[in-house]
């Protein structure tokens, strides 16, 4: 049986009012979706110090260090025309990465679709789990070192206190509240008709417009070219010919950028 959490209080109006906090869970998203059902849950946020079974993308495996890593997941009830996979993934990375810049000061580049890098190494996943409620899983480095990610493997992986090395200082705690803050402030735009505000934030992020890309298919296409536009509607390809190439967000797996002029 999982021991009784933590109750956390933050000053938000949304999400994340109220935080239950583990000390270990096999995976918040897990634990999340459990509470879910109950619909008194919605805006919930769930918080692991750490997790022994956690899950990113294609299920691959997030592995930790107790309290080295933000692990976070967020039950959220929005309405029909925002449930879409590509809005909440923008939504979720606008936020940590308003966060990453609040704390480093260094605004990571999100890596389609829901990876967050700085300087081209890793610092945080989203996984977004869909059922009676969205689940929205977080998992940002906070304090792991460079030997660790050598000696698990993830040589590409950086942590915010390897960007900077004060937030060490920022205990476990301010680091949720600010997470959930800029968390909260996000979705307040999108559920206050500015979608369009995390959309341009999203693709800003994203450094794709202009840019040289392999973009690989859900069914396993790739495909070369120029993105001429991005948005929640439709990635556009300049792929040499007269009309570009569109691919509802939903068809696309990656956008992998190429070197060489656009």
């Amino acid at each position: 049986m999982t021991p009784a959490p933590e109750v956390w209080r933050f000053p938000t109006l949304w999400l994340g009012t109220s935080a239950h906090v583990y000390e270990s869970l096999t995976s918040t998203n897990d634990t999340a979706t459990a509470l879910a059902a109950d619909p008194a849950n919605a805006g919930l946020a769930v918080v692991a110090r750490h997790q022994t079974a956690g899950r990113g993308t294609y299920g691959r495996i997030w592995c930790d260090r107790p309290e080295s890593s933000l692990l976070l997941s967020l039950i959220v009830t929005p309405p029909a025309h925002l449930r879409r996979p590509v809005v909440l993934t923008a939504w979720a990375a606008v936020a940590v990465g308003d966060t990453v810049r609040e704390l480093t000061g260094f605004a990571p580049r999100i890596k389609w679709p829901n990876d967050l890098l700085v300087g081209g190494r890793k610092v945080c996943g989203i996984l977004i789990e869909q059922s009676a409620a969205v689940v929205v899983g977080i998992g940002l480095n906070l304090t792991q070192s460079a030997v660790e990610f050598r000696d698990a493997g993830l040589p590409d992986a950086t942590s915010l206190e390897m960007l900077a090395p004060r937030v060490e200082a920022h205990p476990f705690g301010d680091v949720l509240g600010v997470v959930l803050k800029h968390l909260d402030l996000r979705y307040g735009q999108l559920l206050g008709g500015h979608a369009d505000v995390v959309e341009a934030a999203w693709r800003a992020g994203s450094q794709l417009v202009g840019r040289r890309v392999a973009l690989e298919t859900t069914d396993g296409q790739v495909v070369p070219g120029c993105v001429r536009s991005l948005s929640f509607d439709a990635v556009e390809l300049d792929c040499g010919e007269v009309v570009p190439q569109v691919w509802p967000p939903e068809r696309v797996r990656g956008l992998r950028p190429l070197e060489g002029p656009a």
